[in-house]
């Protein structure tokens, strides 16, 4: 069981968690009660967008059961699917988890991350707040519809390649093979790194 998560004034997601629970989620950092490592991808294209994506993160990393081990550089990306010029660009960026959390977990605490920065799902392809993927999960391959793994459209897509690539040279996508050959055979074109922005690890 993990701790109820409860809005408050100052954390747009989480309260403080009780020391309690911090405890037990150290203790799994270094016992390694069987955590595994999850790939999640982050974009906004709305709001302070860099403010958002850090707020991502720590959020992330307030969940009992996750902790947040890197963090990609930031790349701005033009957006899928629209008219051009007709929605903000993108701040993308990729994180690695490990976490105790089983992967329906971790997509409700990702949803809930991007609820709390008031995503709005009412358009296809339409401009947001936040988006929180789950890339891949430890070498999971599954069909699940509620949750795909890995995520059935990566490969294909430098705005994620890109990052990740960045944070780890010699990532794997689960059951289909390195990142780096899939972004060798895909288009940069619209996908930019920022090197004037940085995301934190949280302290």
């Amino acid at each position: 069981m993990t701790a109820p998560f409860i809005k408050g004034p100052t954390d747009p997601t989480v309260q403080p968690v009780p020391a309690s629970v911090v405890e037990k989620v150290d203790a799994a950092d270094t016992t390694l009660s069987n955590p595994k490592r999850a790939v999640v991808a982050l974009g906004s294209n709305l709001g302070n967008r860099l403010e958002t994506l850090q707020g991502a993160i720590d959020a992330l990393e307030d969940t009992p059961g996750v902790r947040v081990k890197g963090v990609s550089p930031v790349y701005e990306t033009e957006p899928w699917g629209v008219d051009p010029g007709s929605q903000p660009a993108y701040f993308n960026a990729v994180v690695v988890l490990k976490t105790t959390l089983p992967p329906s977990s971790l997509l409700e605490r990702a949803h809930a991350v991007e609820e709390a920065f008031h995503r709005v799902r009412d358009e296809h392809w339409g401009p947001r707040t936040l988006d929180v993927d789950i890339v891949s999960y430890a070498d999971v391959v599954s069909d699940d519809p509620q949750l795909t793994l890995p995520h059935p459209r990566a490969h294909e897509r430098a705005f994620v390649l890109a990052p990740w690539h960045d944070l780890d040279p010699e990532a794997q996508l689960p059951g289909l093979g390195p990142v780096a050959g899939f972004l060798d055979a895909v288009t940069r074109a619209g996908v930019a790194p920022r090197q004037d922005l940085e995301l934190r690890l949280p302290e």
